[in-house]
């Protein structure tokens, strides 16, 4: 048989096998949102956290989550302030010209009465630290041992603000005691995980400005697709460096503070802020922008219709979960980790369009939806992917990078879980990534030169690659549920739903779905490699 009537063949079968995944997927999700209706209606009455709704009158709309209730309930009082900066600090950029030193002195004032109503007098906590940072890397920066330094002084204050939840005046004397009174609406040290990163980003840009850069600024221009268009892609803004006068304190702390990122990100490096506050992006034109929000507010009408008709999140919290069925338990837990998904894609994007609107673009956080990821390493770049870019930047190359991969891991990912807070089963969140990552990686490595010379190859290779995807999907469902709902105290209760004569034909079904969901996601891979 010739290789044209071969790879004809191939060709046919591959259609023939996308139909019927298709259609396995339309069943399963049908099935999904008929089993989730029911539950939500019939427990409801068991469930807190639920609030009256305003669509599909008169049910109750699953707001059990303080985040998203949060962000969804300022949503009024915080577009009505950042619409007001925006006409602020773009009519001043554009009557008086401004450049980096102007309109770091714009946003100081403006993110600082920002900051004033979110904590009031604990201001000084945060100033006083950034400023004992902006010192540290002066003074030290040239020394062999400043990364070191850099690296201790912020890792002792995240954790000391932790353990102090964010001190008290009355700790530092009696008479200060009263402004323990003016602490604002919001807890500073939580908002101060964000500010650690930002300081370290501060000190490595500044120490690396006065080393040679290793980043060909041609080479990159020729290859990258974003500025072969004529725009400015985020890594040349990062890698390329700003002039040593950028790095003054009025525009170090405008960085720290910079109202439209302060509270959520996404997280963006300093020399990529500091060139963008100099001269604005121009990635995202005006019906960019336009469109940008038109398709935010329909993520967050979606995300209205699923509070409103499902009970995901009220149900996972309140523990009702083990007293259902383990296919009952698959359905939450599969929907608590989309609700997650689409609760963050609006919280980040809602926070970076403003951003866009001031000129100062940000990596997007949620670059991919959660059901188009088969492995641990595109799962971590496609969530929260600018602290991902963070990571790889300031701790994983100068750890050592792909060469120590396997230790390096355990280091990142528990400093992640840190770095969100101070709590057991984040760190079990962390570890178990770390112990699912590993294989991977092993096995990432040895097929790395492999090479399919035949259809059958080919086929074997795609087979254990859906294997391997439906694996890795089933991890990432236990880590994060883990991590992020139910806590290791219930891993027994989890493990006790499935590993039994009802629960082991539902782990079956899983792995049955996840296997297609993983086939289908290598379709949709293979249509974006011949669209470049």
């Amino acid at each position: 048989m010739t290789q044209h009537n071969t790879n004809k063949i191939g060709s046919s079968w591959r259609r023939r096998e996308l139909g019927f995944l298709i259609l396995y997927a339309l069943s399963f999700y049908f099935f999904i949102i008929r089993r989730s209706l029911h539950l939500s209606r019939d427990h409801y009455v068991k469930l807190y956290g639920l609030r009256s709704g305003w669509i599909f009158p008169p049910r109750l709309n699953d707001l059990s989550d303080a985040q998203w209730r949060n962000f969804r309930g300022n949503l009024p009082i915080l577009t009505t302030v950042f619409l007001i900066y925006a006409l602020v600090a773009n009519t001043l950029r554009s009557v008086f010209l401004l450049r980096a030193k102007g309109m770091s002195i714009v946003w100081l004032i403006l993110s600082f009465t920002y900051l004033f109503y979110l904590h009031q007098a604990c201001i000084i906590f945060i100033i006083s630290i950034a400023s004992l940072n902006f010192l540290l890397v002066k003074v030290f920066a040239r020394t062999k041992f400043f990364l070191y330094l850099l690296w201790t002084f912020n890792l002792f204050f995240l954790l000391s603000n932790r353990v102090f939840e964010g001190y008290s005046f009355s700790a530092i004397g009696l008479r200060w005691s009263y402004m323990d009174n003016f602490r604002g609406t919001f807890r500073w040290h939580i908002c101060f995980n964000f500010v650690v990163l930002r300081m370290i980003s501060f000190g490595y840009d500044y120490h690396w400005a006065h080393d040679h850069s290793h980043f060909d600024q041609k080479k990159h221009s020729q290859r990258c697709q974003v500025c072969k268009s004529g725009r400015t892609c985020y890594q040349l803004l990062q890698e390329r460096g700003v002039q040593d006068d950028k790095f003054t304190f009025t525009l170090y702390l405008c960085y720290l503070v910079y109202a439209p990122l302060y509270l959520a990100g996404p997280i963006v490096s300093f020399n990529a802020f500091a060139s963008q506050l100099d001269v604005p992006q121009n990635n995202y034109k005006l019906r960019d922008l336009a469109w940008y929000g038109l398709r935010w507010t329909f993520c967050f009408l979606l995300m209205e219709v699923m509070t409103h008709l499902f009970r995901y999140n009220a149900l996972a919290i309140s523990g009702l979960w083990k007293q259902l069925s383990p296919l009952d338990v698959f359905i939450i837990g599969y929907g608590v980790l989309n609700f997650m998904w689409l609760k963050f894609l609006l919280i980040w994007r809602y926070f970076r369009y403003w951003s866009l609107i001031y000129g100062i673009d940000s990596p997007e956080n949620m670059p991919k939806c959660i059901n188009n990821c088969y492995d641990l390493e595109g799962f971590w770049k496609s969530w929260h992917a600018s602290y991902n870019k963070w990571i790889v930047r300031y701790m994983y190359i100068p750890l050592g990078g792909s060469k120590r991969k396997v230790f390096n891991v355990w280091i990142v990912f528990t400093f992640v879980a840190i770095w969100h807070d101070l709590e057991w089963k984040l760190l079990c969140w962390a570890w178990l990534t770390c112990l699912f990552f590993v294989p991977e990686m092993v096995v990432k490595s040895a097929v790395s030169t492999f090479k399919a010379e035949s259809a059958v190859t080919e086929f074997v290779f795609r087979e254990l690659s859906a294997i391997a995807g439906a694996i890795t999907i089933t991890c990432l469902m236990v880590a994060n549920l883990v991590g992020y709902v139910i806590g290791p105290s219930s891993i027994n209760s989890l493990a006790s739903r499935f590993l039994n004569k009802q629960g082991l034909p539902v782990l079956g079904g899983m792995f049955v779905t996840f296997y297609v969901g993983t086939k289908l996601m290598l379709h949709i891979r293979d249509a974006e490699r011949k669209r470049q």
